[in-house]
């Protein structure tokens, strides 16, 4: 008995020992089940903070949207009221200036956009003139842009009807280095002409630019090459405006041409010639001249006077003076009264204009191109040279200082390929290109 009661004492030691080791164990796990609870712990706190900081943020961006969303709607009830504003004031104007018994020969529209300077002297040189013919020739001015100092200096004359071009679209070159502003000339002029042909129902529009003044016949010799638009369709602009009408190269005020070449600076069309452009107006400014040269004016031309009626002072512009001083700054402004009314323009009518100046080409003496300057000093009336190609003809219009430049394969000023200047006036010379005699039907001359 006492053997047996031995042998169990010795057998609790060993269950003390496995005991002792579970209870270890047991600790251990304890100890690390709460540190892992320790760091969970810690972690939701961490997410928790970081959760109510996000929650923070969304909050702060949702109150600057809240913001921001009425700050455009405020933004865009004052361009509402604005534009209420212009309109009110355009319907008001045009009432005012406009006589309901005299049907208008064309609209006038001075485009602006923030050169208040120049505008002034634009405007005080066309009223000086248009006051008298105010129902035929409604005035307008047309602000590209918000620049307070033009339509503060736009509203401060009751003469003329101000319209405002508003435009927040962003622009977006199509090639490097172009001029954003070329672009917004473009929306402005597409948009300021649908409005006076298409709001206003004019028949013909004029534009001018804010840094021209007009010469003392610009609304007769309008009025009288309106009724050639009414009659001829081959006629598809008339302008003032001469490029090579330097002093140096002009002589008679009642001179007018035909030319395939878009002369521009102050320039009237008709609705009808709208209709077609409209639609397909270029993006930015210089690609215009494209729309109305060889490629999409369908074999028709441009009126053009020898001597300018009108002349642009603005050295300072878009085009940053581009030929000021060369070719700008020399220009003629025609200074003679001339009674276009008593003038009979059907030479410049298409079945008579080609044998008119193909008549005039014939009868000048041909000069060669060598030294074609000195040689045509030494013959009395008028002279023709003719060149081979583009490089030849910028050769010899250096020569003289006429204008080098070409457009869509078309000489400036130049009637089928023909261009005509004065030296040593009244002398006229007439640059004739390599199939300007068969263009014009001349033969054996």
């Amino acid at each position: 008995m006492a053997k047996l009661s031995c042998d169990f004492r010795f057998l609790l030691i060993p269950a003390a020992i496995v005991f002792i080791y579970i209870q270890m164990r047991l600790f251990a796990t304890q100890s690390e089940y709460a540190d892992r609870i320790a760091e969970a712990m810690d972690a939701e706190h961490h997410c928790t903070s970081q959760m109510r900081l996000l929650i923070d943020q969304i909050s702060m961006q949702q109150e600057q949207i809240v913001a921001l969303e009425e700050g455009k709607r405020r933004k865009e009830h004052e361009c509402a009221q604005l534009r209420a504003l212009v309109q009110d004031l355009e319907k008001k104007g045009l009432q005012r200036i406009t006589d309901k018994t005299q049907v208008p020969v064309a609209a006038v529209v001075i485009m602006a956009c923030n050169r208040a300077d120049y505008l002034e002297r634009t405007i005080a040189s066309v009223l000086k003139y248009q006051s008298s013919v105010a129902s035929k020739y409604p005035l307008f001015l047309s602000q590209d842009g918000s620049d307070p100092n033009v339509r503060r200096k736009a509203l401060s004359y009751n003469q003329l009807t101000y319209m405002q071009h508003l435009d927040y679209d962003p622009v977006h070159t199509e090639r490097p280095g172009e001029l954003i502003a070329y672009y917004k000339i473009a929306r402005h002029y597409k948009w300021a002409l649908d409005e006076l042909f298409y709001k206003h129902n004019f028949d013909r529009v004029i534009i001018l630019e804010d840094d021209m003044e007009i010469a003392p016949d610009f609304f007769d010799y309008f009025e009288a090459a309106s009724a050639l638009l009414d009659k001829d369709k081959s006629i598809m602009a008339v302008s003032s405006w001469n490029d090579n009408g330097q002093k140096q190269f002009v002589h008679d005020p009642y001179a007018l041409y035909r030319s395939d070449f878009f002369p521009g600076l102050g320039w009237m069309l008709t609705r009808s010639i709208w209709d077609e452009l409209s639609p397909k107006w270029p993006k930015a400014y210089p690609s215009w001249l494209s729309i109305l040269l060889k490629e999409n004016h369908k074999g028709r031309q441009f009126l053009r006077p020898e001597v300018c009626r009108t002349y642009n002072f603005g050295e300072h512009g878009s085009s940053m003076g581009q030929f000021f001083q060369q070719y700008l700054e020399p220009i003629k402004m025609n200074d003679v009264k001339v009674d276009w009314k008593s003038q009979d323009l059907s030479y410049l009518m298409e079945d008579k204009y080609k044998k008119y100046f193909a008549d005039i080409v014939k009868e000048a003496k041909p000069v060669p191109t060598i030294d074609a300057v000195l040689k045509a000093s030494n013959i009395k009336g008028d002279v023709r040279i003719q060149y081979k190609d583009q490089s030849n003809f910028v050769n010899i219009a250096r020569q003289f200082g006429v204008f080098e430049e070409w457009k869509d394969g078309i000489p400036r000023t130049a009637y089928k390929g023909v261009v005509v200047f004065r030296y040593q006036p009244p002398r006229r010379v007439f640059l004739v290109g390599p199939d300007s005699l068969q263009q014009l039907g001349i033969e054996n001359a």
